[in-house]
């Protein structure tokens, strides 16, 4: 007991330990300042407004460079997050004013000028970080022309105001504001005089320190927004009742009357011939097809649930606030390669009951299962982004550190828990036996085939959670912030409940059919709502977003279709589990010969 409780230990303790490296090297001090102090300024990157994954360092557009120009080291999750911080031309020091600080005075060249335009002409913005508080700006404007509106007129903002908020000793809050009025005119391609300057403002408020953040997450808990929050809330609750109702009273009476028919038809002749679900007791528990492809997704499927539920409980005890720079993509990285002796238990384990002999190619097939994918997409999308020379694109270091990890703790890991799984002495529980021979399935309608099966499986689950899924697709994909992580657990929850109520009525109906073969399909079924998902990602970006370019267009469905691959193996590892408890118990009930 005693050691198992150390085990537990220390698995939260690594599971904690980046985090808290990660905080504490967040800032440079404390966060205290006494007037004058020199408070860290570093400017972060640009981009297109509306292409979040789309960013490019702040300096390879041709701004002021400062004195000394440094780049503050980043953690893993930051680098994976696009994050590239470089001191910033400007000197905020704290509770000192400025009037129209002059950063310095350059010649833009013909080429520079265009840089500028084309990144106006995109609504380019800034990002820069002030004491650990981010605050963006936008670059430029775009203006009819007033003699010809068919004409635009490209601006640079050349001066930024700085208004920062301080209580006592501490950085508060800061905002920076372009004043419109001072710009530098970039439609013409020549030669431009510019002067960037800067001015800073300083006021006392009474926020305390450890409240400074909430303003970044104020957007998602307006009124307004909670309200639509919770609408989905009941909307999914209403969705699992209606779906536990319809269970409890079509399905257990259906199930009782076939009880009492059975029983009956037991005092019967014994020639009478079964029929129904019963009919098929030999065959119902006949292994499946391609048993070490199912044993790996059922594994890889339980990993990626452990791991859902890992974030979520990191996110209720508030690890991921706002601007916790990477510490999602940190999480995610950690916490799937600890996780990943899960899979290889899972896996071979299930694979061993199946009478799977091959198991060291098991253990193979559920290490690649869902990382290939993702490594192929990672390999084209980084190609891409350093085509175009974005912070998306990872340094070479930083794709050493992933391999270390995969090869040092992933890989172990998956082995021990494989070998672990091998030697577990658990047998398959089939409350029947299985006939050598397997009977021959009826001809079934166009409907219970396996496609109109999972369009019937995953549009219930899906339709729980697609309000909360364009608050998901804007913080991820856009500049919304997403806090609300009790209410996502919720609705987290309703999807697991909903996907295993849709899966266990419709392997019921299946067997109720005479078609024996329901291991893959409730499998397939389950994890149809990834597929719903991606057909959602479709309709947001074209009727909800306006990203554009090809860099941003392959981000997005590249990631996005490997996010719905492990939705997809995920809700099939949980929709194959409730039916097969199911099979069990409604086979476990009656007596067969």
């Amino acid at each position: 007991m005693w050691k198992k409780m150390s085990v537990i230990r220390w698995l939260m303790v690594a599971l904690l330990l980046p985090f808290c490296i990660e905080e504490v090297r967040s800032g440079p001090s404390d966060h205290k300042y006494k007037p004058s102090d020199e408070v860290p300024i570093y400017a972060n990157k640009v981009g297109p407004f509306h292409n979040p994954s789309e960013t490019y360092r702040y300096f390879d557009l041709p701004f002021c460079l400062p004195a000394h120009l440094k780049e503050k080291p980043e953690a893993l999750g930051e680098v994976l997050n696009g994050d590239r911080l470089v001191s910033a031309p400007y000197k905020l020091d704290f509770m000192v004013e400025k009037d129209s600080e002059i950063v310095c005075r350059k010649t833009l060249t013909k080429s520079e000028v265009s840089k500028f335009r084309s990144a106006v002409s995109k609504d380019y913005y800034f990002q820069m970080y002030y004491d650990d508080l981010p605050f963006w700006g936008f670059l430029g404007k775009v203006e009819k022309d007033k003699t010809d509106p068919s004409d635009e007129k490209y601006y640079l903002f050349k001066h930024l105001h700085f208004e920062i908020h301080y209580n006592k000793d501490r950085v508060i809050e800061i905002n920076a504001k372009a004043d419109p009025n001072a710009v530098v005119d970039l439609t013409e391609d020549k030669e431009v005089e510019v002067e960037f300057m800067y001015t800073v403002r300083w006021k006392e408020t009474i926020v305390p320190y450890e409240s400074r953040m909430e303003k970044y997450s104020q957007s998602s808990s307006q009124p307004h927004h909670l309200e639509i929050h919770w609408f989905s809330i009941i909307n999914s609750c209403v969705t699992v009742l209606l779906l536990t109702g319809f269970l409890a009273t079509i399905l257990m009476r259906v199930l009782k009357n076939d009880f009492v028919k059975y029983a009956h038809d037991e005092e019967e002749a014994d020639d009478q011939e079964e029929t129904g679900w019963k009919y098929i007791h030999g065959d119902v528990f006949r292994y499946p097809k391609y048993k070490s492809l199912f044993a790996a997704a059922l594994g890889s499927g339980t990993q990626l649930f452990a791991l859902a539920l890992f974030i979520f409980i990191l996110a209720l005890v508030g690890v991921f606030y706002p601007y916790n720079r990477g510490a999602l993509f940190t999480a995610l990285v950690v916490i799937y390669a600890l996780t990943s002796g899960i899979a290889g238990y899972t896996a071979t384990s299930f694979y061993h009951q199946l009478e799977g002999t091959n198991w060291v190619r098991n253990l193979l097939l559920t290490g690649c299962l869902f990382c290939g994918p993702l490594f192929l997409t990672f390999c084209f999308l980084n190609t891409v982004a350093i085509a175009y020379t974005a912070t998306a694109a990872l340094p070479f270091g930083t794709i050493v550190v992933i391999v270390l990890i995969w090869t040092l703790v992933t890989s172990p890991l998956l082995v021990l828990g494989g070998i672990a799984g091998k030697n577990s002495k658990a047998e398959f529980q089939a409350p029947v036996r299985t006939t050598k021979y397997p009977r021959e399935i009826p001809p079934l309608p166009w409907f219970r085939k396996t496609i109109p099966q999972m369009a019937m499986a995953g549009f219930l689950p899906f339709s729980a959670i697609y309000i909360e899924l364009y608050y998901i697709f804007a913080s991820v994909w856009g500049h919304r912030i997403y806090t609300i992580y009790s209410i996502l657990f919720i609705v987290f929850i309703i999807l697991l409940i909903v996907t295993a109520f849709i899966t266990v009525a419709l392997t019921y109906f299946q067997l109720a059919a005479e078609d024996h073969e329901w291991w893959w399909r409730s499998f397939l079924c389950g994890g149809s709502t990834g597929v719903f998902i991606y057909g959602y990602c479709l309709y947001y970006y074209y009727e909800r977003s306006d990203m554009s370019g090809f860099m941003q267009t392959s981000f997005f469905f590249g990631y996005m279709a490997c996010i719905c691959y492990g939705f997809f193996l995920m809700l099939g590892a949980v929709g194959f589990r409730a039916a097969l408890f199911f099979v069990r118990h409604i086979y476990r009930s009656i007596k067969c010969e």
